[in-house]
């Protein structure tokens, strides 16, 4: 009696078949995935730059990396002491500031800021305090700037007083939403600005026309500090702060000068600003 044939295939070939499919398989939905995902980015409105490499696939260097590059030195604080924004990211800085990315990026930190507000234990005394800059944090000047190239243009302080004395700067409207939480929380406002001492009423009416109705203080720049650092003067007006019995527990800024220093407060948030640089 002899035995049957038997027609199976050795088990090594079928798992290669099976493997083999699997890849296939893998591979169309990774091609499919791609796809999609190129075609919903290119419909985003606004877009600046998608993240990509610094060349392409004929070797051509890819335009605008230089100055996402630049920005992203300044927002880490690597970049220090520039005076004007690089003329060849006028239009990369402008895209930003207008588009997308920047009201996102200052949502972020504001975010944050809000998530820490809110975990706070306060004591209830009423001298719990948070510090805000004024220019490019609670205001902002981009309608100025847009008609300056963005921060390429050399600081004009004549042009920039005059733009000021109008009192139409805009709120930006994440850190709005900070100031509104700080005060349900019951904690008090404090504007520090790099502004001089003769510009307070038209930043007050500024400020309270823009949503900020109220404050605890609010600080200029008196003609002591003449020649004086940014940093050097916000942390000495910080100081008077505290000896007058206030806690500093939040602190937020544009720029480095704003956060860095003596008396900074318990936490510090630093806002996105590509247009100009104060030590």
């Amino acid at each position: 009696m002899c035995r049957a044939y038997s027609k199976k295939r050795p088990r090594g070939i079928a798992n290669q078949r099976s493997n083999g499919k699997y890849r296939k398989n893998r591979m169309w939905a990774l091609l499919i995935f791609v796809a999609t995902i190129q075609g919903s980015l290119a419909g985003i409105p606004h877009e600046i730059h998608v993240l990509r490499p610094q060349s392409g696939a004929a070797g051509e260097r890819v335009h605008g990396l230089s100055c996402l590059s630049w920005r992203l030195g300044v927002e880490t604080n690597n970049v220090k002491n520039w005076k004007t924004v690089p003329r060849e990211c006028e239009g990369y800085v402008g895209h930003y500031m207008l588009g997308h990315q920047y009201r996102a990026d200052s949502n972020v930190v504001a975010r944050e800021a809000v998530l820490y507000a809110r975990s706070l234990k306060l004591a209830g005394d009423g001298k719990d305090v948070w510090v805000f800059d004024v220019d490019e944090t609670s205001l902002s000047n981009l309608p100025y700037y847009a008609k300056h190239g963005f921060g390429v243009e050399p600081y004009n302080a004549t042009s920039f007083k005059q733009w000021v004395l109008k009192g139409k700067a805009p709120a930006l409207p994440e850190t709005l939403k900070l100031y509104q939480e700080v005060l349900k929380l019951g904690i008090k406002p404090i504007f520090l600005t790099g502004r001089s001492e003769d510009q307070r009423k038209i930043t007050s009416s500024n400020l309270r026309n823009a949503g900020f109705h109220k404050w605890e203080m609010l600080i200029l720049k008196g003609s002591a500090y003449s020649g004086t650092k940014a940093v050097v003067y916000k942390s000495n007006e910080r100081r008077k702060v505290e000896e007058s019995g206030y806690r500093i527990i939040g602190n937020i800024g544009d720029q480095w000068s704003d956060v860095l220093g003596t008396h900074a407060g318990s936490r510090t948030f630093k806002l996105p600003d590509p247009l100009y640089y104060i030590s």
